[in-house]
């Protein structure tokens, strides 16, 4: 095969179909969309799972189980090393002002984790502590308090 036997392939350039464009183009008044119905409206179209009007299997087939998201702790994870590049020495970290200076989200208990070095004492109440950030806020001269 040689560079000059290559073909484009089929309609590789061919432009796309403009419907609405007048009685010649074959492609006028309802543009290919037919008379009426769904499908002839503008819009998003129907929905993923819809049957035409019938009850959609997602919808027939029984409820089995439990799920637990409503239900799940969530827990914004905040490491020593960023409490120490943003707090002073003797702050007193609680979720309230975690959440004023944007590293907590609202409605979520707080852990916090021991990767990093802190040197400042501070006072933390949080939900969750791990052993070694609690041990590394204790030795930086600070206090550890679980709510």
């Amino acid at each position: 095969m040689r560079l000059c036997d290559i073909k484009r392939p089929r309609k590789a350039n061919s432009s796309a179909k403009r419907v609405g464009r007048g009685v010649g183009s074959g492609m006028d008044k309802t543009s290919g969309r037919g008379h009426k119905g769904a499908k002839a409206r503008s819009g998003p179209g129907m929905y993923l799972g819809f049957e035409g009007g019938q009850m959609p299997l997602i919808r027939r087939i029984p409820k089995r189980g439990f799920n637990n998201a409503a239900f799940a702790n969530r827990f914004s994870i905040i490491n020593v090393s960023r409490l120490s590049a943003v707090f002073s020495a003797n702050d007193v970290v609680d979720p309230e002002v975690l959440i004023k200076k944007g590293l907590a989200k609202k409605r979520s208990k707080i852990k916090i984790l021991g990767n990093g070095e802190i040197n400042i004492p501070l006072t933390v109440k949080a939900h969750k502590i791990s052993k070694s950030a609690a041990q590394k806020i204790e030795a930086a001269g600070g206090k550890v308090e679980i709510i």
